[in-house]
């Protein structure tokens, strides 16, 4: 479990495709205190910990995984939002995230309000009904809270310290992100056709 809150920028310093892929990321993280088979969120995807050495780590990526989010997109250089697992105590600063995506959404406009950046995305039909104003959603990992929704579209607002201690600053109109819903959102609207 994770709480949306991005911790380290990772940057992706080996690509091996195969079958699936393993993907070797630099990271800011005391790899010292970190096991094999730990689970840290990258771009929002829970990810195993395979490998790792002083200031990298590597993970496997799956063919399913590839098939659902933006990660088959990575190439070496690129940054990438991390976050450690969650662990008893610690402060829930975001909203409960699984690491489990839904779907990818898409940037459709980006413009800028004051300091802050209002990103509009499309998602996908079938999770769109599950986003709600004030709502909360992972993009990329991040816990954003949802200001307006419109279909099958909705609009989050970046504060600039978002976009500095993440990869926010980077995103442009056309880029696919990693759309987690929030786990309550899902079981409100099951326990709504059930009932």
């Amino acid at each position: 479990m994770f709480t949306g809150i991005i911790t380290d920028i990772g940057r992706i310093a080996r690509i091996e495709r195969r079958g699936d892929m393993r993907a070797r990321l630099g990271t800011g993280y005391d790899t010292g205190r970190i096991d094999i088979g730990a689970s840290i969120a990258c771009d929002g995807v829970c990810l195993t910990v395979v490998a790792l050495g002083p200031g990298w780590f590597e993970v496997d990526i799956s063919a399913e995984t590839l098939s659902r989010t933006n990660l088959g997109d990575w190439a070496e250089g690129g940054r990438v939002n991390l976050e450690r697992a969650l662990r008893v105590g610690d402060e829930l600063g975001g909203h409960i995230v699984s690491g489990h995506v839904d779907g990818l959404a898409e940037v459709i406009a980006r413009r800028e309000e004051g300091d802050s950046t209002r990103l509009t995305f499309r998602a996908p039909q079938a999770l769109a009904r599950f986003i709600a104003p004030k709502g909360s959603v992972a993009l990329n990992g991040t816990s954003l809270t949802v200001n307006e929704v419109a279909g099958d579209t909705f609009g989050v607002n970046l504060i600039p310290h978002t976009q500095t201690v993440t990869t926010w600053g980077e995103v442009a109109e056309g880029c696919r992100v990693n759309l987690e819903i929030d786990t309550l959102a899902r079981y409100v609207a099951r326990l709504a056709e059930a009932g």
